[in-house]
């Protein structure tokens, strides 16, 4: 009811929406790219349709009063970004990536087709098959705007399937910014067991004094995520049984006993995940250095400031709360999967440990040139506080951990914004995680205007393996803990230039942890080499046909635990422009491969992807039509997906499933509608 009722708000809002005049301006040379501010509206007027407009009571809207000026930081940045406002590229609206594969309905555990290692040291559960539905805290913008601001979105897909994103952010004093993300995902699913229900908010605000010494920065972010597991189909040939047609009928490992009812509004999870996490982030700097003002006329003065050294303070709270629950366990299935001796042939089981880690830091940042906030060098130091309760048959287990981390950066973005070094790093000086490390190095160097930009990147991280491959974790079954640091070091190029973006990566890894099977753990030692290209273009076919195309190539050992496809690539052919003056259209196909691997194999109770060399994944292209347009500050899209499941094996139907593991078929076809409206309040 709540989000019935919430979606009745946002379609009373959109008609408010569909009222505003455009708040960006288009971007030269990115074809309805938008950005920025806008202009006013053009001089002169028709002064006999003004009378008439009068005398029935309508009121000609000032351009000028919706124009807006936005734009953002992220957290620990120094560049200023501003709004994307592209309208026909699905992966802006869709909550995971075209680069991601998830288990057949949103809102499920998901994976990365292209490798990305583990780059953080210290302290990490190891739980991350649902990180790409949960709000992160260095992907947090600081906005800064003339206007309030507001972004609302609503999607609607087959099998009831619902999204709601919302966003908001003004500035009540030029010197103070607050704002507010929330997004919703409702699935129910097309299998039995499926169904997904996954909340995420996000506060954020920034202060800075009027004489710019003191400044602060606070965000409040979390999330609930509720997932149900099914364990996948018992048998991949019911997909083609002219009898289960309806995929609620065809049978699935786990949670078999629940009764199946496709209802958007059907949060409860008898037999799956329920994590919930909560951050607090409180950030407080104060500057010593040189102070000066610009008189802006008798009555304003605008104070300036720059800072020679400055005082970093940061604090944060964090809890996570991992829960697998399953209330009619099936003894068979637990003694084959996990080792696991039940009381009953259906009994209950429930994995359950939450972690809290408070941390608290204190840096100096010294800045070499006053006159610019970009050049500094940063020592600081951080002492973290961790508490583990490990929920076992014998009562609660507590453990206390701590560590002392020693982290220090420079940083020099040039006045002339021709180069951009980053130099930083982190050692964990003493306590549970002691010895890990990481370094970090980048350079940028803007060429000109048509050349673009060339970064190269080095980075180097020694780590301990997640705790969930030590032997207290309560979801760790029976293995050893395994302790010997993981070892990643990579590099690679990037370059970015109006005629195509180009990438290199290498990964070397050694000692990589990793689950063998649905619960047993394994260490590879041997280093695992792992190469990748990455290529984008837009090609102009004509004046309005384009196509979108992109790839990846990545190679490495076929015997090492990392399984990723040789080929990945996605295309977008697309016919658009600008008609009517304001309907920016796009509309075409959209077509997503990668070549035959052997695809993860998943653990429910774990919630991890398993390495296994059995089961080649070889599917089908993945094929969607797609109609975007924007008119003015109201955007809409429609897309027909998995179209390539069609078949006329027993008559027509979208029946021939590609699969995301094995024995995780994907959907047939999905209709998705959505609306985005963004104006100024």
């Amino acid at each position: 009811m709540k989000q019935l009722i919430l979606f009745c708000c946002l379609i009373i809002s959109g008609t408010a929406a569909l009222a505003q005049e455009p708040i960006f301006k288009k971007v030269p040379g990115l074809g309805g790219r938008t950005s920025g501010s806008t202009s006013g509206q053009q001089n002169g007027s028709d002064t006999s349709k003004s009378a008439k407009d009068n005398i029935m009571g309508f009121e000609h809207r000032d351009d000028k009063k919706d124009s807006i000026n936005i734009s953002f930081k992220f957290l620990d940045s120094v560049r200023n970004n501003r709004i994307d406002s592209s309208y026909n590229d699905f992966d802006k609206y869709f909550s995971v990536p075209s680069s991601w594969q998830y288990l057949g309905n949103n809102g499920a555990a998901a994976y990365p087709l292209i490798f990305t290692p583990n780059l953080k040291p210290g302290w990490d559960a190891g739980f991350h098959a649902f990180d790409i539905y949960r709000f992160k805290l260095e992907d947090t913008k600081f906005y800064k705007t003339s206007k309030p601001f507001t972004q609302l979105g609503y999607q609607l897909a087959s099998g009831k399937e619902q999204m709601i994103k919302v966003l908001h952010t003004q500035n009540p004093r030029p010197n103070w910014n607050f704002g507010f993300d929330y997004r919703l995902i409702s699935a129910p699913g097309f299998f039995v067991t499926q169904n997904a229900n996954h909340k995420s908010y996000r506060l954020y605000s920034t202060y800075q004094g009027k004489r710019k010494r003191y400044a602060a920065y606070f965000i409040l972010l979390g999330s609930t995520i509720r997932n149900s597991e099914n364990g996948g189909i018992t048998n991949d040939s019911s997909l083609s049984d002219p009898n289960k047609t309806k995929r609620y009928s065809i049978f699935v490992n786990m949670g078999n006993a629940a009764a199946f009812t496709p209802n958007p509004f059907n949060t409860t999870v008898n037999t799956g995940n329920i994590d919930k996490d909560m951050t607090v982030f409180l950030r407080q700097t104060y500057d010593i250095g040189k102070k000066d003002s610009v008189a802006i006329n008798d009555s304003t003065t605008e104070y300036l400031f720059y800072p020679k050294l400055r005082a970093q303070y940061t604090f944060s709270l964090s809890n996570y709360n991992y829960l697998f629950t399953d209330i009619a366990a099936d003894s068979v299935l637990y003694k084959t999967w996990y080792d696991t001796t039940l009381r009953y042939s259906k009994d209950t089981i429930n994995v359950h440990e939450k972690w809290s880690v408070l941390s608290n830091d204190f840096s100096l940042l010294s800045f070499p040139d006053a006159k610019n906030a970009a050049q500094f060098a940063l020592a600081g130091i951080r002492v973290e506080n961790i508490k583990a309760q490990f929920y076992r048959a014998t009562g609660i287990e507590t453990k206390n951990y701590y560590n002392m981390v020693l982290h220090g950066e420079y940083r020099n973005k040039t006045r002339n914004r021709l180069w951009d070094v980053l130099l930083k790093g982190e050692f964990y000086l003493n306590g549970l995680n002691s010895g890990d490390y990481s370094a970090y190095a980048t350079i940028d160097r803007t060429l000109n205007k048509k050349l673009g930009d060339v970064r190269l990147f080095f980075t180097n991280v020694n780590r301990t393996p997640s705790f969930v491959y030590n032997s207290l974790s309560a979801f760790n079954f029976k293995n050893a803990t395994i302790s010997k640091k993981e070892n990643i070091i990579s590099f690679g190029a990037d370059a970015h230039n109006s005629f195509f973006n180009l990438g290199f990566r290498n990964h070397l890894i050694t000692n990589l942890a990793y689950f063998s099977g649905y619960h047993t753990t394994a260490q590879y030692t041997k280093v695992i080499n792992l190469v990748q290209l990455f290529a984008s273009k837009k090609i102009r076919l004509n004046k309005r046909w384009n196509w979108y195309a992109e790839g990846v190539v990545q190679q490495t050992d076929a015997a090492a635990p990392v399984k990723v496809p040789l080929v990945f690539t996605r295309n977008r052919l697309a016919f658009e422009g600008v008609f009517y003056k304001n309907l920016n259209l796009s509309t075409g196909l959209e077509v997503r491969y990668y070549t035959p691997y052997n695809g993860y194999n998943y653990s429910p109770v774990m919630a991890q992807f398993t390495s296994q060399d059995t089961v080649k994944l070889n599917n089908r292209p993945d094929v969607a039509a797609f109609f975007d347009f924007r008119i003015k500050s109201f955007t809409a899209y429609i897309r027909a997906e998995n179209l390539n499941t069609a078949s006329f094996t027993n008559g027509f139907g979208f029946i021939h499933n590609n699969f995301a593991a094995p024995h995780y078929p994907t959907q047939g076809l999905m209709i998705r509608f959505g609306v985005l409206w963004n104006f100024v309040n």
